[in-house]
């Protein structure tokens, strides 16, 4: 069993996504805000190994999901312009 503490940044890495935080930023800043009828692994941007990986993480509850959690929320807040 894995039980490794994981991250936000690891996340964007299981993903296959730049995962240092200016690439998460900008990735957040150009999909978001994803609307409130969009499931996450549903959103149009993901390829279809990275929808199958945060579905999988969602319905077998397992230690990726706290990130899953957090990326949808980031995902669905406004961005304000700069």
């Amino acid at each position: 069993m894995d039980t490794s503490v994981h991250t936000l940044s690891q996340l964007f890495a299981q993903l296959g996504l730049p995962d240092d935080a200016e690439s998460i930023e900008r990735f957040i800043a150009e999909h978001a805000p994803l609307p409130g009828d969009v499931i996450l692994p549903h959103a149009p941007f993901w390829t279809e190994a990275q929808a199958a990986f945060l579905h999988s993480a969602w319905k077998s509850d397992d230690d990726w999901v706290p990130f899953v959690d957090t990326l949808d929320v980031m995902l669905r807040q406004s961005r304000r312009p700069a």
